[in-house]
């Protein structure tokens, strides 16, 4: 989901270098796509689940929370996402 949300920013600013961020929402807002809070809420939702440099314990929080139905909902959401933002690239 990253790649794809700096591949926009790339397509929609002249610098050749999306910003240093992991915060999906924060680099979409440096673009010209408006997307609705539902898929905004999830791509924030999203962003925890990046975890380089979070504290082994966070890991073990979302490790937890990670059962086979929560991860099933949130791929099948972010292939969703994923088609719709893939649109904002053609």
């Amino acid at each position: 989901m990253e790649k794809i949300v700096k591949a926009i920013w790339v397509k929609n600013n002249k610098e050749d270098y999306p910003p240093r961020l992991h915060n999906l929402v924060r680099i979409l807002e440096q673009t010209t796509v408006k997307l609705n809070d539902d898929v905004l809420i999830f791509l924030n939702d999203l962003n925890r689940f990046q975890l380089e440099g979070r504290y082994p314990d966070y890991r073990g929080i979302i490790y937890k929370e990670c059962n086979f139905e929560f991860t099933k909902k949130i791929l099948e959401k972010a292939n969703e996402v994923k088609i719709c933002l893939l649109k904002h690239l053609q």
